[in-house]
Formats: structure tokens, C-alpha cells, sequence
């Protein structure tokens, strides 16, 4: 099966780029995949700061070794439709696999050159190629005023505009059942699945508890800051915090979400001298690991949900307890998945502080949330998220050419019978 996977991709720093990888080093696994991906051009180089406040270099114009990639359109671009089909086009794949998010190809900024993006996967379809889209966020769910997004009337009917748009591939997933819901219900869907987000390994490794609370207790806060993922409540709640946990130390990973440059550097500026809060600035790959083998604890402190939760699943894969805002998105994610995870008041300081506290003073909660979450983590493993892609396509295959009327398949293998298969 050849694949064309469409998504950013390391070393692009890009929102997504992450997952993409994991993804694509999954699909290259698999004997019968010829991948390619077709990935976002890259900048000379993109700025980080260290602990120590010293700007870095987080991405080098190399390529990563083993994959085929082809950097065939560009972040800002009017002409991305465009460029992407004429690749595809060249290429002939089985499937055409986009990993999308609203703002992908632009800023919200810029709404004529984010939705020409957006409009790619529909023009695809209309060029024969079978086109399947995961999309990691929809606008329904998205608060606003936390965001920092203006015109919130106008964006909106943009972008309900672009998913009908995005609805119209051959199949679409979304990896929360709120937008399952949202994209059955309001825009009257009918080719959408309900997928998993998933960790990032294929094989799971068991917490080691001898590496945590050896002698700080960690609470790891990791993602991309300033947008609806925010620090204030978190530093707010950590010095209550301290009071009943003393040994807690508070580890903020992760770099600046791009549109808000020198977020992080200015709330690291604000707090105290002498508060056990250390700032990482961006992580290397390989270094985030031991980030989470070390914590006691994962904090997502979020003011509003754009999408799954990456730092909660990589919680899973390590087994971490979670402490999360109480936005609804992530209540059902807890429950879809039986994570184990202890909500907050959005934006209450104090409750916060009690979860956190609860979890530091008892090592059996720690202990049980922790295995909660990786025996959670091991059922939704890359290897079961991807082969479930893989049996779908594979599956859409087969209807496509009985349709056409060829008979291939065994007499007693229904359509129903592989109905029964498919990951939805």
C-alpha cells in the first residue's frame, strides 16, 4: 500500500510535528507500506531559550535518516492545494493520509490562506486519490476568549465553512468523541470515525517508582506556552502547594507556542527568588523520557481544550498520575479511555493546589493512578493505533472494488463481515 502522509514534520518545529513522527516511524514498520511524506518547508533555523535564558538552535536543516520525505508546501503559502496535488500526482499513492490542524497551513491571521489549506484534502478526493484526514481539533470546541482569537463571530463561520470542506475527503477521524458527536450532529456527517490518540512507543515499559520522590517529589507541567495552555494558575497553586508537600518541585518543560514568543521567559521572571520551579525551555527528543520517568505528577494546566492531549497520553506511556483542568473534552477523554485523573476548577488556584497535594502525600493514590495509566497506555500502544488505520484503509479498498465489481474476496467473507472489522 503507498501511503502519502501529510502533516509537519521534524525537524520543523511545528504543531503536530511530534505525533506526525511517531506515526510515520510506526508506518515504516510495516512490510507492505511504501510511505512517504509530504511535509511542510523548512525555515533556516528556529530559536529556543534554555534554563539559563541563552538562546538555542531547535531546528537544523537536516533530515531525519530513514524517512522519505518531501517537503512540498509551505506554512503561509496561498499555493499549497496546488503544490500538494501536483506531488500526489506524481506519486500515485493508495492513500492519502493529512493530519490536520485548523491552523496548519496559517495562522488565524491569515483565514483566505489557512482555508485554501484546509479545501487540500477535498481537492484531492476530486482528483481520484483516496484522501482520509485526522483532525485534531474542530472550532466548536474551542474557547475563544481563552485562545486570544478576535472576530470570534466571523472565525467561526470561516470555519465551519472548513470543515465542511475537511468532511468532504473520503473519511475523516477525530480522536475525541465530543467532536465525534459535534461533526454527526450538526454538520450531518456520515464518513467520520471515532480514533485514539494513542502513545508514542509500540512497547511499553513499567514506571520504575525508585526513580521518583528520590528526594523531590516533580510535578511536570509540558507542552507549547501561551495560548490555551497557561502557567499563572499553576504558579499561583504551587507555593500552597509547598505548604503541605515540601519536597515538590515544579518542572515547566516545553517551548513557547509560536505566536506568543517570550511567554515562559516572562512568568519565570515574575516569581520569587528561591521557589523550586525549574524551566527546561525546549526539550530535545531524547530527552523527554526522563522527564517523565522522574515526575510524581503531570499538570495540564489548560484553559481551554484544542484537541487530545498529547502530554496526557505520554503520561499513559509512562505511567503518571494526571492532574487536569476540568474542561469537558478531557472528562470524556478520562472516561473513553479510563485514564486515571484528578480535575480542577478551571482557573481555581486552590483547588488545584489540593489536587496536587492529594496525590504527594499518599504513594498509594500516586502508585495506583500511576498503573491506572499505563495499563491504559499499553491498550492504545502506536502498533494498535496505527494497524487500526491500516485495516480501515484496507477495508475502504475493498468496498471501492466491489463497487467496481471485482470479485476477490471469499464467498463466505461479507461486506458485513468486514464492516465488523474496521476500527469505528
Amino acid at each position: 500500500m503507498k501511503i502519502c502522509l501529510v502533516a509537519t514534520f521534524p525537524p520543523s518545529g511545528r504543531q503536530l510535528n511530534e505525533y506526525a513522527f511517531y506515526i510515520a516511524n510506526e508506518l515504516r514498520r510495516h512490510p507492505n507500506v511504501e510511505l512517504t511524506i509530504l511535509a511542510d518547508e523548512l525555515t533556516s533555523y528556529d530559536f529556543a531559550t534554555d534554563e539559563n535564558g541563552k538562546m538555542i538552535v531547535t531546528n537544523e536543516l537536516q533530515e531525519l535518516p530513514g524517512f522519505n520525505v518531501v517537503r512540498c508546501w509551505k506554512f503561509g503559502s496561498l499555493s499549497n492545494p496546488a503544490r500538494l496535488l501536483n506531488t500526489i500526482r506524481k506519486l500515485n499513492p493508495d492513500v492519502v493520509w493529512y493530519h490536520l490542524v485548523f491552523s496548519t497551513f496559517a495562522t488565524p491571521q491569515a483565514p483566505i490562506t489557512a482555508f485554501a489549506g484546509l479545501s487540500a484534502p477535498a481537492l484531492t478526493r476530486s482528483a481520484g486519490f483516496y484522501t482520509h484526514v485526522t483532525l485534531h481539533n474542530i472550532i466548536e470546541h474551542v474557547d475563544f476568549a481563552a485562545t486570544g482569537v478576535r472576530l470570534e463571530r466571523l472565525f467561526r463561520l470561516g470555519a465551519e465553512m472548513a470543515t465542511k470542506a475537511l468532511l468532504r475527503a473520503n473519511s475523516v477521524s477525530v480522536l475525541l468523541p465530543g467532536y465525534y458527536q459535534t461533526l454527526m450532529t450538526k454538520y450531518g456527517a456520515r464518513n467520520v470515525l471515532l480514533g485514539t490518540h494513542g502513545t508514542f512507543s509500540p512497547v511499553l515499559a513499567a514506571p520504575d517508582f525508585s526513580k521518583r520522590g528520590n528526594p523531590e517529589q516533580r510535578i511536570l507541567a509540558f507542552g507549547h506556552w501561551g495560548t490555551y495552555k497557561r502557567l499563572e494558575t499553576l504558579m499561583e497553586a504551587f507555593p500552597l502547594v509547598l505548604k503541605k508537600a515540601p519536597r515538590a518541585k515544579l518542572i515547566v518543560a516545553g517551548a513557547n507556542h509560536y505566536t506568543k514568543p517570550g511567554y515562559w521567559e516572562s512568568i519565570r521572571a515574575s516569581l520569587p527568588p528561591g521557589l523550586p520551579v525549574e524551566f527546561r525551555g525546549y526539550v530535545a527528543e531524547e530527552a523527554v523520557a526522563e522527564l517523565f520517568q522522574t515526575a510524581s505528577i503531570v499538570v495540564l494546566p489548560y484553559d481551554s481544550s484544542t484537541g487530545s492531549s498529547g502530554p496526557a497520553h505520554q503520561a499513559c506511556e509512562f505511567g503518571v498520575p494526571i492532574v487536569c483542568a476540568g474542561i469537558p473534552d478531557f472528562r470524556t477523554m478520562a472516561e473513553n479511555e479510563d485514564l486515571a485523573i484528578r480535575f480542577y476548577k478551571v482557573g481555581d488556584t486552590n483547588d488545584l493546589a489540593e489536587q496536587l497535594v492529594a496525590v504527594l502525600q499518599s504513594p498509594k493514590l500516586e502508585h495506583a493512578m500511576a498503573m491506572q495509566n499505563y495499563a491504559a497506555g499499553v491498550e492504545m500502544n502506536i502498533t494498535y493505533v496505527v494497524s487500526n488505520y491500516l485495516r480501515w484503509f484496507e477495508l475502504t479498498k475493498c468496498k471501492e472494488l466491489l463497487r467496481k465489481g471485482k470479485q476477490f474476496l471469499q464467498p463466505e467473507l461479507s461486506l458485513d463481515a468486514l464492516r465488523e472489522r474496521s476500527p469505528v
